[in-house]
């Protein structure tokens, strides 16, 4: 049996998966934010509880929003910022007295979906987080590429790719640079971009439901946002060439990107051909957890 936990800006979610990846038992909390001594505390609960349940000690993966400096040891780049430079795997398998595997956020997304989800039997794959942030994980025949520096798959800190006059410099983004496929695709990203087009301020769901409505102003924001898109997964496919791509995150809930984006990419993928399919989670939310729980028995392409 194993224990997957991610670990998000709002929530901490646990779940057991058996041999089979069948769900057991799930349990979430709220995330502790800024406390970082709670954050390690509520892990540790978590799987006590689990274990209690099902009367069992159970391996245990983490997904982390950020990663382990492969240096240091400690994390970086990440959203929850309580947790940046500290060392949480050490303190976390500490507190539960066993080694915890652990990944980025978006690469256990990733395996999710590859293993059993909406690319099972495909390599490669690529699993692009449109959400409060932008993240990516690579899977090749099953294992995860994480890379000599730990941050494979972080294209939402590349530039937006055949920028137009009117993107550049592009937004500010929090890592310091400018024009960042992040500050175009996250869900901020496009409301943003619809703000400045039309002074209102929507979220992204919001502008994706009044689109749906037949709102032309909407519509023409999601227009804009679906040829980044186009251009930013180009780049993807120019370079890994994969066989799926699975979109997850908030905007992944946005069906439309599945048949337009297809319909744009052409543009700019170096083929006369694209042959890569663009995909919905098909564990939805529930990726991250069970991309976790699999982080044990998994070999890493490096």
């Amino acid at each position: 049996m194993r224990i997957g936990i991610d670990l998000g800006g709002t929530k901490i979610e646990a779940a057991a998966l058996d041999r089979q990846g069948r769900l057991a038992t799930s349990r979430r909390v709220a995330t502790p934010v800024g406390d970082y001594a709670g954050t390690v505390e509520a892990v540790r609960q978590l799987v006590a509880e689990i274990e209690t349940v099902l009367d069992r000690r159970c391996t245990v993966g983490v997904g982390v929003p950020g990663s382990l400096s492969p240096s240091t040891g400690l994390v970086r780049n990440a959203n929850s910022t309580w947790l940046i430079g500290r060392p949480f795997d050490r303190d976390v398998a500490a507190a539960l007295g066993r080694p915890v595997k652990f990944a980025n956020d978006a690469n256990c997304f990733a395996l999710s979906e590859a293993v059993d989800g909406a690319a099972a039997g495909a390599s490669p794959v690529f699993g692009a987080i449109l959400g409060t942030g932008v993240g990516g994980g690579i899977v090749i025949d099953g294992r995860l590429l994480t890379g000599a520096n730990g941050i494979a798959g972080e294209w939402g800190h590349s530039p937006l790719p055949w920028p137009q006059d009117a993107e550049r410099p592009g937004p500010r983004c929090y890592c310091g640079k400018s024009g960042c496929v992040e500050t175009f695709l996250s869900g901020p990203g496009l409301a943003l971009d619809h703000r400045r087009a039309t002074g209102e301020a929507l979220d992204a769901a919001a502008i994706a439901d009044r689109a749906k409505a037949g709102n032309a102003a909407a519509a023409a924001s999601l227009g804009r946002y679906e040829d980044r898109l186009a251009r930013g997964l180009a780049a993807v496919i120019n370079l890994l060439d994969p066989a799926v791509i699975v979109l997850g995150g908030g905007l992944s809930r946005i069906g439309r990107l599945y048949e337009r984006v297809p319909l744009l990419w052409g543009a700019y993928v170096f083929s006369d051909t694209v042959a890569t399919r663009l995909m919905p989670p098909r564990h939805g939310d529930a990726s991250g957890v069970r991309g976790a729980a699999r982080l044990w028995g998994l070999e890493e392409a490096t």
